[in-house]
């Protein structure tokens, strides 16, 4: 039984009735005429959603929203890059984008982009990227990120005097492109919308989803995801984790963690 059919059977919301399945990157590009579960004074207009894909992401990090946003009727997921040529992720899944920088629309309702290691590294200093992302941010509802995707718009410039946050061993690059670091999971400044590590995405999706169709839209795909998070070790964090794997992690990231700092030193020279 497909989404759509639980979420009807269950009457969970009217405005939902029409919930899209997962795979929001292959819907029909026309738009669609006025739908009768569209509540009243809510524009039945499609909405734009731009998320990045690039070499070398994390495939959770996109996952995670995009598996929320595409439960959301009237709205239309791009998985943009510069070419239409598969993409591979950290993790060995290969996926294709739908759209290029040139065909992606102008206006976006959300601008997203996912995060990863040495892939986001090398995006920092991407002048093509980095220009498409400033671009398409000043037509964008909300400028958003996951993970190290933060240190991808702000290499871009486009969290200079934001608060943000990013992966927790990421955090110390913020400053260096001139946002705010915030050690949080979630963080919200006017329109720029930025998510901590990978697994915060599922959060972040509920979130934006929230604020784009209301909290019961947001819930019902929460429902449906069943998303309960009941962990099975408390170390998802520096401050929870054994103080031995956290020192592991951090060594092993450490060159990782000097070449972001490069990167945003070379990209802060662009501005």
């Amino acid at each position: 039984m497909k989404r759509r059919q639980i979420l009807d059977l269950a009457a969970v919301s009217a405005a939902l009735a029409t919930l899209q399945t997962l795979g929001g990157c292959a819907q029909d590009d026309s738009a669609p005429g006025p739908s009768p579960a569209t509540p009243e004074g809510e524009s039945s207009a499609v909405q734009h959603i731009a998320m990045l894909v690039y070499p070398g992401f994390t495939a959770l990090d996109l996952i995670g929203p995009q598996t929320a946003f595409s439960m959301l009727e009237n709205t239309q997921i791009h998985l943009v890059w510069k070419t239409l040529d598969p993409v591979t992720t950290d993790s060995g899944i290969t996926l294709f984008p739908t759209a290029t920088f040139g065909t992606c629309p102008e206006q976006l309702e959300i601008l997203f982009v996912p995060g990863g290691v040495a892939g986001t590294i090398a995006l920092m200093t991407d002048g093509e990227v980095l220009d498409f992302l400033a671009a398409r941010a000043e037509q964008a509802s909300y400028v958003t990120s996951v993970c190290t995707g933060s240190l991808v718009l702000g290499a871009a410039g486009l969290l200079r005097g934001y608060r943000a946050t990013t992966h927790w061993a990421m955090r110390e690059v913020l400053p260096i492109l001139e946002a705010e670091r915030v050690d949080a999971r979630y963080v919200e400044d006017r329109n720029r919308v930025t998510g901590g590590g990978v697994t915060s995405g599922i959060d972040f999706g509920l979130r934006l989803a929230a604020k784009m169709r209301g909290e019961e839209a947001a819930q019902a795909a929460q429902l449906v995801m069943e998303y309960t998070p009941d962990p099975p070790f408390e170390a998802g964090t520096p401050e929870s984790a054994p103080a031995a794997v956290v020192e592991r992690i951090t060594g092993l990231i450490a060159a990782d963690v000097a070449q972001a700092r490069q990167a945003a030193e070379q990209a802060t020279a662009r501005w």
